[in-house]
């Protein structure tokens, strides 16, 4: 209940507020948008299954977004931030897709 009241929060002040994201780091937004769907996937997953565990969400929460910001910066610096940025998401993409369908085989029993 208490993740339900934070997201409506969260979604709310959004709306009042227009936050903005400053021009340097708006190539790492997406990036840090699919590292936290691949984060908040995994849990649900892990919930369904019975494992879940909150540090474990918050520690791979927080090291998924830095660790693919930081291969996003780094690929940058290299001059293949593109290549890279897709490698990101591709790699995320998959697992995001893996534990949705789990979580599909596990809601419908399919």
């Amino acid at each position: 209940m208490i993740a339900v009241l934070a997201l409506v929060a969260g979604v709310v002040l959004g709306i009042v507020f227009h936050p903005s994201v400053p021009a340097p780091l708006l190539p790492y937004l997406p990036i840090a948008v699919v590292a936290a769907l691949d984060a908040v996937f995994g849990g649900v997953r892990a919930k369904l299954d019975g494992i879940f565990d909150d540090k474990q969400f918050v520690v791979s929460f927080i090291s998924n977004v830095l660790v693919a910001a930081l291969i996003v910066y780094l690929g940058d610096q290299l001059g293949v931030g593109g290549q890279l940025s897709t490698g990101v998401v591709v790699v995320l993409g998959v697992r995001i897709f893996g534990n949705v369908a789990a979580i599909r085989r596990h809601l419908f029993r399919a």
